[in-house]
């Protein structure tokens, strides 16, 4: 509660929400992120959807690799592990844009427009 406090006193003034997504630094930061979520968020359909795909129309996948292991196996323990480098990449991107908002914050609490 008292960093909330804390906050609320640190904001004097309302902000101009139409100023900042004109900003050059605030489109920066849009365009930033769709370059890199976009991408990510193709691969990862991508993926996703090529195990049951693949599954149902070819038997490449039913042929073993290790002993009584199949690449069907090995494609879903993939996707587990695509799915936590996926997250922890993009966790680690988050922080970054995190960083881009709050200078974006402060250049709007100190007047700049940032065109």
């Amino acid at each position: 509660m008292g960093a909330e406090k804390e906050y609320k006193q640190k904001v004097t003034k309302e902000i101009d929400y139409v100023q900042v997504t004109e900003s050059k630094s605030f489109k920066k930061l849009m365009h930033d992120r769709k370059k890199f979520i976009v991408p990510l968020t193709i691969f990862f359909l991508v993926f996703y959807f090529l195990l049951p795909i693949l599954t149902s129309y070819t038997t490449f996948l039913n042929t073993p690799v290790i002993g009584d292991i199949s690449w069907v196996w090995l494609f879903a323990l993939a996707q587990f592990v695509m799915t936590w480098v996926l997250c922890t990449v993009y966790v680690k991107k988050a922080a970054s844009f995190d960083k881009q908002a709050d200078q974006i914050i402060k250049e709007m609490d100190q007047g700049g427009d940032g065109r």
